[in-house]
């Protein structure tokens, strides 16, 4: 390689020939979806009048998924707790948790531990909240007090999904290219 052209901002790699051997044994492709965070309501499954999920990657073996949360007003996802991590970064907007007194906007990542109890809201704002989540295991939703009401896992959130699909016309097989 030429340190030169690395140093000058040139694609020093053009020259490169991909590899042939692309996928190991049993792997799938990646996902790829281009402008992820757009503004195509038709890919945004609803959770409120107010509160909306685009899911970009789904593994229903491991209960995971990657979403990008949208409120296009003021909004409340229930109080909940998750058994596992949950990471998130802001793309747009201003979010935060009722138990806490941080806001998050554009740019802000948040790392929510497990077992953390919290009541997500989206604040009035310009631009809608757009946040990018990856969540794994089920949401544990709660009561007033803090404790257990239920729950929410990635086989009803496929459902959710594959319903919406189908009304909407884009079909409920479409979340099946996600899996992973």
């Amino acid at each position: 390689m030429n340190d030169t052209s690395r140093n000058s901002g040139a694609e020093f790699w053009r020259d490169l020939k991909p590899i042939t051997k692309v996928f190991q044994p049993d792997a799938s492709p990646e996902v790829y979806l281009p402008n992820a965070a757009d503004d195509d309501m038709r890919y945004y499954v609803p959770f409120t009048d107010t509160v909306f999920s685009k899911p970009l990657w789904i593994s229903p073996s491991k209960n995971q998924w990657c979403d990008i949360l949208l409120a296009t007003g003021p909004g409340l996802v229930n109080r909940h707790y998750h058994p596992h991590e949950v990471f998130a970064f802001t793309l747009s907007g201003k979010w935060g948790y009722l138990e806490h007194d941080w806001i998050a906007t554009a740019g802000d990542f948040v790392y929510e531990t497990p077992g953390e109890g919290h009541t997500l809201v989206a604040y009035e704002h310009e631009d809608p909240m757009k946040v990018y989540f990856k969540v794994t295991g089920p949401l544990i939703w709660l009561d007033e007090d803090g404790e257990p009401d239920g729950y929410y896992d990635v086989h009803q959130y496929i459902a959710m999904c594959k319903e919406h699909y189908e009304k909407s016309g884009i079909g409920a097989d479409y979340i099946e290219g996600l899996f992973r």
